[in-house]
């Protein structure tokens, strides 16, 4: 049965409601109020409206095609045939919306008074966390935002969006309550660490050493060498925050995974995140190897009394005995694996862990205490490492903190806002759009 006038006019009604309310699909620069300090860099605005702007024009010539089709042949075809056209048209309709929304919940606060300013602080944080001496990759623009929940994320750049198309810029969910003091750091740090670990091609190059390291060990320490195996991309982004900021990430660490004493040595093994006891006890033998020093061991005894392993199950306790017992050898792997991306260098020697070590932060916190210029001009890193150490000193209390942080965050907000365009050399998207911003009009 061929396509009746009512089933062709329902249809066309359909396709041209799509067009109508995709045209209200526009690109930020026109729809989110900022002040100039709280915008995201020009290179992220860039991508994501480029990205959404082809979405779109991409949409618009299908449903378009479809009219004209529908208008043409397709009215010699079944009603299921024309339809089904359609119901696919929708979906891709759905996939452009959910695009918008993924950017629209990094980008609407930065309306909200205070914070829109500190996440542009942020968002160079996260820039300048990302950053290795020497040109391993290509940086990506990055985003931060707030949300609710216990835990930090991130959708990595140059990855699948849902219905298509690359993800243009790294964007960083945090949660509210993190945004305390420099507590914020070390979530934000080990989010980036995921994306650093992407672009050097870190996780399978690790698992193929652990797996090799596995053949050589004896029966007994198989396990240990499995799970180490499968959480080794939680691991190296806990790494990339302790290799940048030193103790304020295992500060930070021991904050989110303080949590009932059932979730602290709860065991899945399909759980990319490894056991939080022992995720913390990795941390302070992570810093221990990089930046030797007493502070690791004192927080190390300190987390033993908080979770104390006593009246566990033998189980348990077996898998933690050989957690531990595998964990220096797991350490110097990781922190000497020489991966192809970093043209023969190790791990250890790409960060700048002189910079990071406790004597040389805290001289620099006593330094920065009456000259606080000197502070604005460090980078946001060594900052945020520097008040990490004078914390874990029991030099600064969170009340102040908590104000340093604001005073930063939102200085180096403002500093970009007033750098002019030429001087923001963030990587541009890679790809302009296939279409004009006209052509879906």
């Amino acid at each position: 049965m061929a396509l009746s006038s009512f089933a062709a006019f329902t249809l066309d009604q359909e396709a041209q409601g799509l067009l109508t309310r995709l045209k209200r699909v526009k690109p930020f620069a026109l729809i989110v109020p900022s002040v100039a300090a709280a915008n995201i860099s020009p290179a992220a605005a860039t991508g994501i409206d480029e990205r959404l702007i082809a979405g779109r024009n991409e949409l618009s010539y299908l449903v378009n095609a479809y009219l004209q089709w529908l208008r043409g042949p397709g009215r010699q075809v079944q009603p299921e045939e024309a339809q089904r056209r359609l119901s696919i048209l929708r979906l891709k309709f759905n996939a452009v919306l959910t695009q918008f929304d993924i950017f629209a919940d990094a980008l609407v606060q930065r309306s909200e008074h205070e914070n829109g300013v500190w996440l542009a602080g942020l968002d160079l944080f996260a820039a300048d966390a990302l950053t290795l001496p020497g040109r391993y990759f290509e940086m990506p623009p990055m985003v931060v935002y707030l949300d609710r929940g216990h835990g930090a994320a991130i959708r990595r750049a140059r990855t699948r969006l849902p219905g298509g198309g690359e993800n243009p810029v790294a964007i960083i969910r945090i949660p509210r309550e993190r945004m305390v003091g420099s507590g914020i750091a070390s979530s934000l740090v080990h989010e980036v660490g995921h994306q650093g670990a992407a672009l050097l091609g870190l996780i399978n190059s690790m698992r193929g050493a652990l797996q090799n390291e596995k053949e050589k060990s004896p029966p007994e320490h198989l396990m240990a060498w499995d799970l180490w195996q499968r959480w080794i991309s939680e691991i190296l982004a806990d790494f990339w925050s302790v290799a940048k900021i030193g103790v304020a990430a295992t500060q930070g660490l021991i904050g989110v995974v303080s949590l009932p004493r059932a979730f602290v040595f709860r065991i899945n093994v399909d759980d990319p995140h490894p056991v939080p006891w022992i995720r913390v006890k990795l941390s302070t033998v992570m810093g221990q190897v990089l930046y030797p020093h007493p502070q690791w061991e004192k927080l190390s005894r300190l987390w033993d009394t908080f979770y104390p392993k006593a009246g566990l199950d033998e189980q348990k306790l077996h898998i933690i005995r050989i957690l531990e017992e595998t964990m220096p050898r797991f350490v110097a792997l990781l922190v000497d694996h020489r991966p192809k991306s970093l043209g023969g260098k190790s791990l250890r020697q790409v960060f700048s862990l002189a910079e990071r070590r406790p004597e040389r932060l805290s001289a620099l916190y006593e330094r920065w205490r009456f000259s606080s210029s000197k502070m604005k001009e460090a980078s946001p890193v060594l900052v945020f490492a520097v008040l990490g150490q004078a914390k874990q000193d029991g030099k600064l209390a969170p009340a102040a903190e908590g104000r340093i942080v604001a005073k930063l965050l939102t200085q180096w907000a403002f500093d970009r806002a007033l750098r002019p365009l030429s001087s923001q050399n963030q990587r541009r998207p890679r790809r302009p759009p296939t279409r004009t911003m006209t052509a879906a009009a």
